[in-house]
């Protein structure tokens, strides 16, 4: 099928984070992807050698005289253009309409997952919009995962991708990957990661900022050294949260892709100024932590919440063995779920 998948960049690349490895995923099964993008400007670092079968469009040429595909996707309720709407609805066979959600975990993705929204009124008058909910559980869409990933992590030399790239592990020396926001706790994480030997890699923006203007040129305290990191596209990132003991990451997308690493790994949610993403940060947390054991379940709480400024109190790491086993638990129980391409490819075909 022809697939129109719409994105408009709101900011921090998290968007078309997401869309691309959705668009590369659906090409990698044999569709036909085409990616309609108001900035493709970070594909020339995220993707720069591209995907055969997607094709990447300017948002202003969808209102153009383009007939709509098969399947047509507006990411995070982006609304494609009225004109290409207007031309879906008078299709003599109109495409399935879906709205691609954001992630969570709260109760209300399972209730939403799959709802219809029929338009009645504007260019899309008599078309039904389908909301389709990423998510952790069985009830939802599930997450992006493409065929082969977990096969591939398991293959994967860590320390020979680590030393192609002038970042050789010293002996006993733990690995850290920190892509973050704007956060007043990376100071004293730095101060506690220098307590034990640790290589950090700093993504590049807001992270590899905060760590230069922390460590200054020497990029060292104590026993911590630092590596300010270009940016990557998202296969050697994939590698990076693969070579790191731990990762820190943000948003969606590294959110997701942390967890397949299998690797233990804390999270900055996106900030909202109603905190509403204190909200989203528990019921993550609820979830990945049911059945862990009292001891680990504190003090993962603990240590996200003061990443993500909601609690005071000094940074701590747990266990690292207790903290992985968990992680893996975790996502031997995700990978029991379908992806959620095989779920939205299933899902169009019903409604087709």
């Amino acid at each position: 099928m022809l697939w129109d998948l719409f994105c408009r960049v709101v900011d921090n690349f998290g968007d078309v984070g997401v869309c691309w490895r959705a668009a590369a995923d659906l090409a990698s099964r044999g569709e036909r992807v085409r990616l309609w993008l108001d900035d493709a400007s970070a594909l020339t670092w995220m993707a720069p050698t591209g995907h055969a079968g997607v094709a990447v469009h300017g948002w202003d040429a969808a209102a153009a005289h383009v007939a709509p595909g098969d399947v047509v996707i507006e990411a995070f309720g982006c609304d494609p253009p009225a004109a290409f709407v207007e031309r879906m609805a008078r299709a003599p066979r109109p495409p399935v309409w879906i709205n691609l959600e954001y992630l969570s975990a709260e109760p209300y993705v399972e209730r939403s997952h799959g709802l219809p929204s029929p338009q009645l009124s504007g260019a899309g008058g008599g078309l039904t919009k389908w909301f389709f909910y990423p998510g952790f559980t069985p009830a939802t869409g599930g997450l992006l995962r493409e065929r082969g990933l977990i096969e591939r992590l398991a293959r994967f030399d860590r320390d020979q991708w680590l030393a192609t790239r002038g970042l050789a592990r010293r002996p006993g020396e733990r690995v850290v990957s920190l892509f973050c926001y704007d956060n007043p706790a990376v100071a004293p994480l730095l101060d506690a990661l220098a307590d034990e030997p640790t290589l950090l890699l700093a993504a590049a923006g807001p992270a590899a900022m905060q760590v230069d203007l922390a460590l200054g040129l020497s990029r060292m305290r104590r026993h911590l050294r630092a590596a300010l990191l270009p940016y990557l596209p998202q296969t050697e990132y994939d590698c990076l949260l693969g070579a790191s003991d731990v990762n820190f990451v943000r948003g969606e997308d590294s959110f997701v892709r942390a967890q397949w690493a299998g690797r233990p790994f804390v999270w900055q949610i996106y900030p909202q100024d109603d905190a509403a993403h204190a909200a989203k940060l528990d019921a993550f947390l609820d979830r990945f932590l049911a059945g862990a054991p009292s001891g680990l379940a504190v003090a993962l709480r603990g240590l996200w919440h003061g990443w993500n400024g909601l609690s005071s109190g000094p940074v701590q790491l747990p266990d690292a063995a207790a903290w992985q086993s968990q992680v893996l638990a975790w996502r031997d129980g995700l990978l029991a779920q379908a992806d959620l391409i095989i779920q939205l490819m299933g899902f169009v075909e019903e409604r087709r």
